[in-house]
């Protein structure tokens, strides 16, 4: 079964996903498979990471913008080159097994929609199959 969620997001965060996902998984009935979570953006991403310390995604944007900051050589002309490269180091998806009608992920373990270039209104999906 294939599910599409909508998003409003702000410049620069990242938004924990895990309660979309999970009716998801609730709602497909699948109790042993997989979950695949998809972004079609080119300036967003899908991460799992630590959910018990909100630091952890303070320091991982800081990281990423360290990384790949603003440049004036970069030669796009919507002046959002950053945005597209932390997208392309982040990834475009992530897979999530399903044991017992339950998402298989760590205890400290969520799923982020992660925005690049906000504001906007995303989308993701997500696929459950057995």
């Amino acid at each position: 079964m294939l599910y599409e969620y909508t998003l409003s997001t702000e410049r620069q965060r990242f938004y924990n996903i895990d309660s979309k996902i999970r009716a998801a998984v609730a709602e497909s009935g699948v109790t042993d498979g997989v979950c695949v979570v998809f972004c079609p953006h080119t300036t967003a991403g899908i991460t799992i990471n630590e959910n018990a310390d909100p630091d952890v995604i303070h320091d991982m944007l800081l990281g990423l913008s360290k990384a790949f900051p603003d440049r004036s050589e970069f030669r796009h002309f919507e002046g959002n080159s950053s945005a597209h490269l932390k997208a392309s180091c982040v990834g475009a998806s992530e897979t999530i097994i399903i044991k017992g009608g339950e998402l298989l992920l760590g205890t400290w373990q969520s799923v982020y929609f992660c925005e690049f270039d906000g504001p906007r209104s995303r989308n993701f999906y997500v696929k459950v199959t057995n």
